[in-house]
Parts: structure tokens; sequence; C-alpha cells
């Protein structure tokens, strides 16, 4: 009993053994497939792009941005292209334009690697693998084929005035091409626009020409617009100020013609008590006379003398009075009179002033009026001649340039095909030293193209259909033979003046029309023949 239960715990213990170590190595084996599994998982930050190519694919590679992705070890592999902007200088000298001026572009690009599908794959395509600086070689070379090619299609005024025109076709030729290899446009910086012959500077000064004359035509017509306006005013001014005074002198000669009648009117006045006082006097102290006298009891005769006397004197002194205040009126008159003459004069030269003033007001007004435009447009008629002038000179000496170039290229190439031409003449001539009677006979063979051209230029407009050469072969009616044996005897016996032409001509014949000989020589080849 004891063994059996020995053997029982023995057997307890060896199977709780086992299954320790089937648990470690069970653990063993998921931890090594976890961490495996997971060195394989690759993430992609967001300024790359993760490539995955392999067994597997459904295209030559798969491109992912963010997140990430198992790549299965062994059928699949990895790698990662950056996003970062790639900064390329382009130095662009000398393209030319489509008026034939070369000019220069310097510009900055700045391109990087597109997140979208199909750029990202022909980026894994095309650059997967290259580091920057390659990259960027590519780039250059394509970017400067296309902006010589904006450039070609484009005019310098319209380089120079239209640069939203030009931008626009430069993003869009140059971020086509470099779609084609995976690359997006970011930005493009045209530093500047220059031209070897100067016709941009040009153009610029010749539109800073216009607006400055522009803008002097503007001040020109500000300055009259407010010379007319200031003359005005002061011709308002100084209507305004001779009315006032004009106002001011006749308030004044009134105040000073009432001032005067008012005097005189008091003066008479008192002229005409003082005499009534006097009368008054005069009567009282007869009535106490004439009383004194009838108190003393005088004789009636006395009483009535003395009331004549009395009377007489009243008389008296009533015309004395009556005389008094006509010579008063008279004065009076005279003053009213000298009073209304002097007011009628001050009015006379307050209104000559006047005149003068308007007068002078309507000179100025016709001086700006009048000759102030006309002195302007004299100034813009001598401006605008300079500037035609001017322009007319450029022109003249850009078109002398040109037409002196055109013909200095012309003379070149007429001396080159002239030099050519004699060089040519002195190999021939030296290769023609043992035969001289050679020489002249190819530079015939040379012109006879142009001798058959003239000749085929002869009879060019000349309709013929075919022609036809009737010879019954009977012989002629002299009875020396048929047409063809007289044409073909006739031929040979005008070679002899053939030859002797070529001869004289220096010219060599070909050897099928045979050979003239001397007279001697002739004898025995006749001799021979028959």
């Amino acid at each position: 009993m004891q063994i059996s239960t020995l053997l029982a715990q023995t057997d307890s213990s060896n199977s709780g053994m086992f299954f320790i170590i089937v648990v470690a190595v069970v653990l063993f084996v998921g931890l090594f497939v976890t961490i495996f599994l997971a060195s394989r998982y690759r993430r992609c930050p967001s300024n790359r792009i993760l490539v995955i190519w392999g067994t597997g694919s459904s295209s030559s590679s798969q491109c992912y941005h963010g997140g990430g992705k198992f790549v299965w070890p062994v059928i699949q592999d990895f790698a990662y292209m950056s996003l970062e902007p790639l900064v390329i200088e382009i130095p662009l000298q000398g393209a030319l334009s489509l008026n034939n001026i070369r000019v220069n572009v310097p510009s900055t690009f700045t391109v990087g690697i597109s997140k979208s599908p199909v750029l990202m794959s022909n980026a894994a395509e095309r650059l997967l693998g290259l580091n920057q600086h390659a990259i960027q070689d590519q780039a250059q070379d394509i970017i400067l084929g296309q902006l010589r090619l904006v450039i070609a299609t484009l005019s310098i005024e319209e380089i120079n005035k239209d640069r939203e025109k030009f931008m626009n076709l430069v993003n869009e030729n140059v971020a086509e091409e470099i779609n084609k290899i995976g690359l997006t446009l970011i930005n493009v910086n045209i530093r500047d626009i220059t031209d070897e012959s100067g016709y941009i500077e040009a153009i610029g000064k010749r539109a800073a020409a216009e607006a400055i004359n522009r803008a002097k035509v503007e001040v020109a017509q500000q300055e009259r617009e407010g010379a007319v306006g200031e003359a005005a005013a002061v011709r308002e001014r100084n209507v305004r100020v001779a009315e006032e005074k004009s106002l001011a002198e006749q308030g004044q000669k009134n105040a000073e013609q009432a001032q005067r009648v008012a005097v005189a009117e008091l003066e008479a006045q008192a002229i005409v008590g003082e005499v009534e006082s006097k009368r008054n006097q005069e009567i009282a102290a007869a009535e106490r006379l004439a009383e004194t006298i009838a108190a003393k009891k005088r004789a009636e005769q006395e009483q009535r003398v003395q009331v004549a006397s009395a009377e007489a004197s009243a008389v008296d002194g009533e015309n004395t009075s009556s005389a008094k205040v006509a010579q008063s009126n008279a004065e009076l008159a005279e003053i009213r009179a000298e009073a209304s003459r002097r007011a009628d004069v001050a009015s006379a030269e307050a209104r000559q002033k006047i005149f003068t003033a308007q007068r002078e007001e309507e000179l100025a007004k016709l001086a700006k009026e009048e000759l102030a435009p006309q002195e302007i447009e004299k100034k813009r008629v001598e401006i605008e001649a300079e500037a035609s002038a001017e322009r007319e000179r450029r022109e003249a000496r850009g078109h002398a340039d040109a037409v002196l170039a055109k013909y200095e290229a012309e003379a070149k190439g007429v001396q080159q095909v002239l030099e050519a031409k004699a060089e040519g003449y002195r190999q021939l001539m030296e290769s023609c030293a043992q035969n001289p009677r050679v020489a002249p006979t190819l530079l015939m063979i040379e012109q006879l193209p142009q001798l058959v051209e003239m000749q085929v230029q002869a009879i060019q407009n000349l309709k013929i259909d075919k022609i036809t050469v009737w010879d019954s072969g009977s012989g002629s009616s002299d009875g020396k033979g048929n047409a063809t044996a007289n044409f073909l005897s006739g031929m040979i016996g005008s070679l002899p003046q053939v030859h002797e032409l070529a001869k004289q001509a220096g010219i060599e014949l070909p050897s099928a029309l045979g050979h003239v000989v001397e007279a001697e020589e002739a004898s025995p080849s006749v001799d021979a023949n028959s």
C-alpha cells in the first residue's frame, strides 16, 4: 500500500512538471511570435510614404500615408519615401522667346512627392531608392525644358505685362510633366526677367516716360484749375471790395451831404429868427415911441408923422429881412448844388475804379482761360514730339542694326561660298595639271544642269502631246536618198564644225562624237576604207 501510494505521488508530481514545461513552452512560443509579428508591423509617419512591394500585391507596389501596415516576412519588403519639399534653383539663361529675343528667367521651384494615390504610385516606380540630389536633378531637367517651351510660345510683351498668364502656363506645363514621376508643384518664384538686348528695360523706360508725361499733364491741368479758381476768387474779392468801398464812399458822401444840408437849414432858421426878433423889437420900439408921443400930447400931425415914420421904418425892416432871406436861400441852393456835384464826382470816380477792376479781372480771366491752355498744349505737343522723335530714332537704330547684321551675315555667307569655290577651283586645277583640257570640260559639265533648265523653261509653256516623224523610206525629190539618211548625213557633216567650236571654247567632247584629225592623217584612212 505504501509503495502504491508513493508511485501515485510520483506520477502526480511528474505530470505536474510536464504541464508546467508545456505551459512555459507555449508562452515562450507565443511571446516570440508576438514580438516577431510586432517587428513586421510598419507604421508610417506623417512626413513619409510607406511603400510595400513583393508577392501578394495586385500592383507593382502599394503606397500608404499615415497609419500602419503588416509586412509579411520573406515574400514582402518595404521602404520609405520622404514628403519633404525640394527647393530647385533654375538658372535659366538665353531662352528664345516667340519674337526671337533671348531672355534670362532665373527662378526657384519648390516640389515634393504627392500624396495622391496615382502620383504616389508613379513616385514609387520612378523615385524609390533615389536620394534628394538625384530627384532634384531629374526635376530640374524637366522644369528647364518646360520653362523654355512656355517662353517659346510667348512674346516679350506678354511675358513682361501678363505675368499671371505666364505663371499659369508655367504651372500647367511643369505640373503636368513632373506628375509623371510622382512629384507635385508646390510653389513657383520667378525672381527676375531680363534680356540680353535690353528690350525689357526699354519697355520699362517707355512706360515710365508715358506715366511721367501723364502725371505732368494732370499736374498742369490741376494747376490750371487752381489758377482759374484762384483768379475767380481774387476777382470776386476785388469786386466785393470795390462794391463795399463804393458803398462806403456813397454813404460817407450822403452823410456829408445830409450834414451840410442840416447845417444850412439850421443857419437859415437862425437867420430868419434873428430877422423876426429884430423886426419885433423895432415894432415894439415904434409902439412905445408912439405911445410916448401920444402921452406927451403932441400934435396930431407930429403923431401922424411919427406914425408914418414908424411905418416906413417897419417897411424898410421888412424889405431888409426879405432880402436877407433871399440871400440865405441863394446860398443854400449853391451849397446844395456843390454837394450834389461832389456826390456825382465821387460816384463817377467809384464807377471808374469799378470798371478798371473789372477790366483787369477780364484780362486776367482771358490770360488764364485762353493763354494758359495754349501754353499747356504747346508744352504737351513739344513733349509728345520729343518722345515720338526719340522712339523713331530708337526704332530706326534697331532696324538699321538688324539690316546691318543681315547684310553682314549674307556677305559672310557669300564670302564663305566664294572661298569654298576658290578652294574647289584650285584643287580642280591641281588635279588637272597633267591634262589642262579636262578642267574646262568639268566646269562646262557643272553648268549643264543650269543650261538644260534654261532650255526647258524656254519650251515649258509649249503644249506638245507627241512628236511623230514620217519617213516613207523613198528617196527625196532630187534622188539623193530619204529624209533619215539626209538627217544623218547632215549631222555627220556638221561634226567638224562642232569640234572646232568646242576646241575654241576649250571643251573636250565625248569620244562617241569622234575626233578631228589632221589632213595628212585623213587621206590614208580614206584609202584604207576604200
